[in-house]
């Protein structure tokens, strides 16, 4: 399925434009969670980075909204690298770029190619596989989850609600695993029993793009 709408209405793509919302939305509203699952395990910022990168993106909405996909998620990762402090600016922003590099070299690209190019970049950057205790614990269960969607032939609700049961298992499954990477992994066993940050901000974003998804996409 190729997710590059035509544009809604003069200077405006209404994915992009639902994708600016939902994600600021969610960021927003979970902020103070995302901040207290970092205290337990990490510095306690990644909530707070996170709300100061996405306000950034919404300070930039006029320059975005009305770009197709693949160029709107690249600005939108070249703002969270700027913006976003720690590991989750360089770690976001290389999923987004990539996923935005994919449309824009292949204007038909499929979202199953963006998450496969985006996926692999967060591996590189952060030199990490699933089951570290990071956001690959989710991203790489919901890439696999709509290659499946695909391969099975669902119907758009359908996938949908695979996607989102992706993320919200792969969130909960870094809750029993032993943080090997970044600040948590200072914490050794004492990182077993807590979600990751990462992971949970990894699963909101999901959750935002899949309803901004399903609200524009016929």
């Amino acid at each position: 399925m190729n997710p590059d709408p035509t544009p809604a209405a003069p200077g405006k793509n209404l994915l992009v434009a639902r994708l600016l919302d939902q994600a600021a939305e969610v960021i927003r509203a979970n902020a103070e969670r995302l901040g207290d699952l970092d205290r337990a395990i990490g510095d306690g910022d990644h909530g707070v980075n996170l709300m100061r990168g996405f306000t950034a993106i919404e300070e930039a909405r006029a320059s975005i909204e009305g770009l197709p996909l693949g160029p709107a998620l690249e600005a939108m990762g070249k703002v969270l690298v700027m913006k976003v402090g720690g590991a989750s600016g360089p770690l976001y922003g290389s999923l987004l770029m990539a996923m935005g590099r994919a449309a824009i070299r292949d204007r038909s690209a499929s979202l199953r190619v963006m998450l496969e190019e985006g996926v692999a970049a967060v591996k590189k950057r952060g030199r990490s596989e699933p089951g570290e205790k990071t956001m690959l614990d989710v991203l790489v269960p919901v890439q696999l989850a709509w290659e499946q969607a695909g391969k099975d032939g669902l119907a758009k609700g359908d996938a949908i609600e695979r996607l989102e049961r992706a993320a919200d298992e792969g969130l909960e499954s870094t809750r029993p695993l032993l943080a090997t990477k970044g600040r948590a992994s200072f914490l050794r066993e004492r990182s077993i029993g807590h979600l990751d940050p990462g992971a949970c901000s990894t699963s909101l974003l999901v959750h935002a793009a899949c309803d901004a998804f399903a609200e524009t996409q016929p």
